[in-house]
């Protein structure tokens, strides 16, 4: 994959094709909230490698990081869209990229919801996940530029040098690619 596939902006402006399916998806085998098969298992090659480096290192500090939803295709997203603001549209959603990666913890049963924030694994992971490339994507107070309310379980797969990048700006993937739609300060 080339680096622009991994620091593509994937939202409701810029959707991916119906057809699109990343190459090379792999299931790397991290604690899951899901049966083996199951393709919300699966990852792009380069995110999965990341996201095991990730929750390695988590659970060496003594929390325990759960996997709760990777990939998700087309058809699988316009089965699950409802309108609801924290369900993507079919194409709009990053986890049909392979890069998106939801995640939880035991101690709020394994919830997808803003108490995961507050619990050890939700400190750590948005202290830490830029050193294994991701950002969370949806931060707080970003709703007007990101279009998504804030969402500290979903990551995203940018490299380690973007992820750093966006961490040290505090910028949304938005800003980066700054489209004036999105951007509070057009260049």
């Amino acid at each position: 994959m080339h680096r622009e596939f991994y620091t593509r902006l994937i939202s409701r402006e810029h959707p991916l094709p119906e057809a699109f399916v990343p190459e090379h998806l792999i299931d790397i085998g991290l604690p899951f909230e899901a049966a083996p098969g199951d393709p919300k298992r699966l990852l792009e090659y380069q995110a999965a490698k990341a996201a095991s480096q990730l929750f390695h290192a988590c659970h060496r500090c003594g929390l325990n990081l759960w996997a709760v939803s990777g990939y998700r295709s087309y058809q699988r997203q316009k089965e699950l869209f409802t309108g609801s603001p924290f369900v993507a549209e079919p194409g709009t959603s990053e986890h049909q990229s392979g890069l998106a990666l939801d995640v939880s913890c035991p101690s709020i049963h394994m919830e997808l919801s803003e108490r995961f924030s507050a619990t050890g694994e939700g400190r750590w992971l948005k202290k830490n996940a830029p050193l294994y490339g991701f950002i969370l994507r949806y931060p707080k107070n970003r709703e007007e530029i990101t279009g998504i309310p804030y969402e500290p379980w979903h990551i995203r797969y940018v490299t380690k040098p973007l992820a750093s990048w966006l961490t040290i700006t505090n910028l949304t993937l938005e800003e980066y690619h700054c489209f004036p739609s999105r951007c509070p300060h057009p260049p």
